[in-house]
């Protein structure tokens, strides 16, 4: 089966340029790539007229899915209240098949918005799996683990040994949550486990000033102490959640093998505080984009996150050049596919995956955007529902309103899951 898109504009973030032209798909990978209105017709052809643009799908690099259920409880707290007396009260009751359709509602939200691949650490998470299978969108997975429960961990481990090496659009990492939940010692095991097989890490990090007080006053310990006694510097690859209290001095001391996960908005709406990005970008550290959960951004919209992200940065630093659109654009896309270890994805190029976002540009927000300026224009006037299609590994998870997954019945068993995880949590 081949594909063409004929005579459409497309963004190399790795370059950082927009160009027009044919795009040939065979199966799941571009075979081919020409100016515009010069390869023949495939077995379908869509001809974007020059008012189309393909984007490679973005990445959602920080999510919790299944939280599409505690949307909307209890809002505007701080973060560590927020968790004790609202969402871990009710994460107590949550079902595998809880998490199924909670995941099944974020993956449609998801790919509405051009999103086809995200990284989750949550609960029963071969019940992720399963969905992001039947959807077809591409996964990063790690077993949130607490406290020093083994038998969590075993769980990560079993589904590493299930999927690793053996589909395309999944990849395991070891979640430990975050320090304050996660003991030093079982910590340190963990990341033993990851260097000796030799797999990725994903854990939250200094995402409040109370936790730098909390490695200060109770460990005794800086950042860069932690990273090292913990050994989460020493594990094959480690992406970093939130980071917005972290100093930018401790760059010097982070392989190349780690990458941080900006949070903006979540971070903003939990009075969090702002991730430094300008600092560790000057320093070379790899930063990736994502959402958090939908109970603390609220949103599942990765444009949006990356337009707020750029915006964000130019205030902060009172400087209109800082955070670029190709930056974040980048952030959004090739560098979280990296960070979850998918390779020849996230960039528009022969031989890649065929991994995309299509968008509409007959709009007016359009008008006067050509490839000298395409990614500005995307960032700072597109919109996700100027999304047309979300393509993963060469096959459409959305397109024109119509999904892979039956959604309309998708987010009813969602709703009907809420309401039964509520009344459950409260009897």
């Amino acid at each position: 089966m081949t594909l063409l898109f004929r005579d459409v504009f497309y963004l190399d973030c790795s370059t950082e340029q927009s160009r027009r032209g044919d795009i040939l798909v065979e199966g799941n990978r571009v075979e081919k790539i020409a100016a515009p209105r010069t390869l023949p017709d495939a077995d379908e052809t869509i001809d974007g007229k020059g008012t189309m643009a393909l984007l490679p799908a973005f990445v959602n690099c920080h999510t919790h899915a299944a939280m599409t259920l505690l949307r909307g409880l209890g809002e505007e707290k701080p973060l560590m209240e927020w968790l004790k007396e609202r969402i871990w009260p009710l994460e107590a009751h949550l079902t595998p098949e809880d998490i199924y359709w909670g995941t099944m509602a974020a993956m449609v939200e998801m790919v509405s918005c051009g999103v086809g691949c995200f990284s989750d650490m949550y609960f029963e998470m071969s019940e992720v799996a399963r969905a992001s299978q039947e959807i077809g969108m591409r996964c990063g997975l790690c077993r949130g683990l607490m406290q020093d429960d083994r038998k969590r961990l075993d769980e990560n481990l079993s589904l590493f040994d299930q999927w690793h090496g053996k589909n395309g659009r999944v990849t395991v990492q070891l979640g430990p949550h975050a320090p304050y939940t996660v003991a030093l010692g079982f910590l340190q095991d963990v990341t033993g486990i990851a260097k000796e097989r030799g797999i990725h890490v994903h854990t939250h990090f200094l995402e409040t000033k109370w936790e730098l007080d909390y490695l200060k006053n109770d460990l005794g310990m800086t950042p860069t102490e932690y990273l090292d006694t913990s050994g989460l510097l020493d594990v094959p690859g480690l992406i970093l959640a939130h980071c917005v209290w972290l100093p930018p001095e401790t760059a010097a001391v982070l392989p190349k093998s780690v990458t941080i996960v900006h949070n903006p908005k979540s971070n903003l709406k939990l009075g969090s505080g702002v991730f430094p990005w300008k600092e560790f970008r000057e320093l070379g550290v790899p930063v990736a984009l994502g959402t958090d959960g939908a109970a603390s951004n609220n949103r599942l919209d990765m444009l949006d996150e990356a337009r707020f992200a750029s915006l964000l940065h130019k205030g902060q630093t009172l400087d209109p050049t800082e955070s670029r659109a190709w930056d974040v654009l980048r952030a959004a896309t090739l560098t979280g596919y990296r960070a979850l270890g998918f390779e020849n994805t996230g960039l528009i190029r022969e031989g890649w995956t065929a991994d995309f976002a299509l968008f509409d540009l007959d709009s007016p927000r359009y008008i006067g955007a050509d490839e000298t300026n395409l990614a500005e224009f995307i960032v700072y006037s597109g919109s996700s529902r100027d999304v047309k299609g979300t393509m993963v590994d060469g096959k459409w998870a959305y397109r024109d309103g119509v999904y892979s997954v039956d959604a309309a019945d998708a987010l009813e068993r969602a709703r009907e899951t809420r309401r039964s995880l509520i009344r459950r949590a409260t009897e």
